[in-house]
This record gives C-alpha cells, structure tokens and sequence, in this order.
C-alpha cells in the first residue's frame, strides 16, 4: 500500500511541478526500446538535479554513470552556453543511447559520453575540476567514486550520490549484499572526512525507498 501511495503523490507532484516535456520522454522510450533498465531517476528527482545545480551556479558537471542520458539532460539543461558536462558510462550500448538523447536534447555540443569502466576514465580528469559532480553507478565501488570525487570537485562545489539507503537496508551491519556494503563504507568515510560537509536524505516514491547523499568539498577555511 505505501508503495501505491508514494507511486500516487509523485504522480501528483509530477504533474503540477514537471511538466510533461517531449525531449525527455523521448529519452525515456529510447531507453526502453534499447532494453535499458529501467533505473534512472524519476522525473521529481531530474528536476531536484537540475535545481541544484543551478543552485550552485555550476558551469562544469561530471556524471559517473549515464545509462539512457535522462538525468544528463536534466544536468545539462542547467549549465550557461559555454558550460560543458562529461559523463562516464561503461556499457557501449548505453554511451550509444545516450549520444543520441543528448543530441536530441541540443546538448552534444555541451556533453560528452566518454565510454569505459569509470575506474579507469577518472584518472585522465585530474587536470580537469567540476563544480558539481553526481554519482549514479555501480553501489559497491561507491567509496573510490567518491575518493575521487573529492579530487576533481572545486572548493565549494556539490557532490551528489544516488541510492544510498537500498529500501533500508544501508542500516543492516550484517548485510552481505555487496551494494549495501558499498553504501555502508561510502558513509562510514563520510563520518570521518573532514574535507565535506554532508548529509543523506531518504526518499521514497516512484523509486521506492531510497535516498540521496548531498556533499559540499569544503573550501580550506571552512
């Protein structure tokens, strides 16, 4: 029943604060039809992306983990003209629908898909540096995603990680399901880093029961 009822407020949400908008629903069915799954973010939470990275006044975005394209749009959408937004994706089909949605979007001359295991693509960014960067991919290697996040996001700048409540379970010591000990690890680094300052929020709707870690790179008079 909660499920249908957080199924129903998004719905409801949804339709008075995101409207309905042809580009992204074309991403969304091109993701279908490729046979992506089916795990980008909701639409309520695109748009939670889009306004925190204006919040920020972001003019550069690392995404670690594009699937379909839809929360890069989001992304994308909230960066000036001259703004430029690298996303990392390890499955060649997906960094193919993906181009294809940005370019649909108007945002390939912005975005660039680069292809390969994030692992190995970060360490050619560490000339680069972003003001915001979102993390959205594999749950066990969360912690080295976030390591290096911390290198290439700005003093001041947003780091945001996806899913790191798992239905709960993030509070289970004796879980052994290798994403719950990735979430687990990425906040017990959390605790003892006093470079960021942040926080996690659950979710729930559309989605399920998860949730979002929001880390500000605290600048070295903080």
């Amino acid at each position: 029943m909660a499920d249908q009822q957080w199924t129903a407020v998004d719905d409801y949400l949804g339709g008075l604060l995101v409207p309905e908008d042809p580009v992204l629903t074309a991403a969304l069915r091109a993701g279908d039809e490729a046979g992506l799954p089916h795990i980008n973010v909701s639409a309520l939470q695109g748009k939670l992306l889009h306004l925190l990275a204006r919040s920020v006044r972001a003019r550069s975005i690392l995404e670690i983990g594009t699937l379909a394209g839809y929360s890069t749009i989001w992304l994308g959408r909230a960066l000036p003209p001259d703004g430029r937004l690298i996303t990392l994706e390890a499955e060649p089909k997906h960094a193919e629908v993906a181009r294809a949605n940005l370019a649909r979007a108007g945002l390939d001359g912005i975005a660039e898909v680069r292809l390969g295991l994030a692992l190995d693509t970060l360490p050619e960014l560490v000339e680069d540096s972003f003001d915001l960067v979102f993390i959205d991919a594999d749950k066990p290697n969360i912690p080295d995603y976030f390591r290096w996040a911390m290198v290439l996001t700005k003093p001041g700048g947003m780091v945001i990680v996806d899913n790191v409540v798992r239905r709960g379970a993030v509070a289970d010591e004796h879980s052994t399901d290798p994403a719950v000990r990735g979430v687990r690890r990425f906040h017990e680094m959390l605790a003892s880093e006093p470079r960021v300052a942040a926080t996690t929020i659950q979710t729930v709707g559309v989605k399920g029961h998860d949730g979002f870690t929001l880390a500000v790179i605290l600048r070295p008079d903080e």
